[in-house]
């Protein structure tokens, strides 16, 4: 029964974290109402529906449990009304997310080893199911999804969920797996984001294709045109 609690709590936790990160994203691009509860929704269920599928669960929990959708709309409407002073400081967008991460990452790979798949299979569960939601996130407010640009972000995934699987294999079992990977995937994120650390990047990168935001094309009348 403690451990039926812990394990909810810990669910909870993690769509509470994402939906407060979307959330958040969607206040910074100055959605309405209805735009950042759908960026905060998505984004807390988001990993778990992923999750769910790829486990065969059918139809993914969080359409069932409405615990799990309340509470990412709930989220979502705090960061809605308390945004102003949050919106300017992206450390709390990151600390959010870095929660989500790692209660996703390491609580969906304990779930799927615990289930009888591989370790292989149930860290890249793990994983998918953390990075998931803020891939949707950053989709649907149109911007390049973190996983491929942000400081150790699927790297801490794999992280967490490996120590988690580790952790089940020595029969540790999901709530501990889940508190211990969680543990190490949201502290290497944080480190991470803290100090900078990066995987490599082209150290030669191409020139930007013009029309591309991020060389758009000359305007009349201006230096070029």
């Amino acid at each position: 029964m403690i451990g039926d609690v812990i394990y909810e709590a810990l669910q909870l936790a993690g769509i509470l974290a994402f939906a407060l990160s979307g959330a958040l994203v969607g206040v910074r691009r100055n959605l309405d109402i209805l735009g950042v509860i759908v960026v905060g929704a998505a984004t807390g269920t988001g990993g778990g529906i992923l999750r769910d599928m790829l486990l065969g669960v059918h139809p993914p929990v969080s359409f069932l449990h409405w615990p799990n959708l309340a509470v990412a709309i709930a989220g979502s409407l705090v960061m809605f009304f308390v945004h102003p002073g949050l919106t300017r400081i992206r450390y709390f967008e990151v600390v959010f997310d870095a929660f989500g991460l790692g209660l996703f990452s390491a609580n969906g790979a304990a779930l799927a080893f615990s289930t009888g798949q591989t370790p292989i299979t149930a860290v890249l569960v793990g994983t998918i199911a953390a990075i998931g939601g803020g891939v949707i996130r950053d989709v649907l407010v149109n911007t390049v999804p973190g996983v491929l640009t942000r400081e150790l972000y699927a790297v801490s995934a794999l992280a967490g969920a490996a120590i988690a699987v580790t952790v089940g294999a020595f029969g540790g079992g999901v709530i501990v797996g889940s508190l211990v990977g969680g543990a190490v995937a949201i502290t290497l994120r944080l480190t991470s984001f803290a100090r900078g650390w990066h995987l490599p990047r082209p150290k030669f990168a191409p020139e930007p294709v013009r029309g591309t935001p991020e060389s758009p094309e000359p305007t009349p009348g201006s230096a070029g045109a």
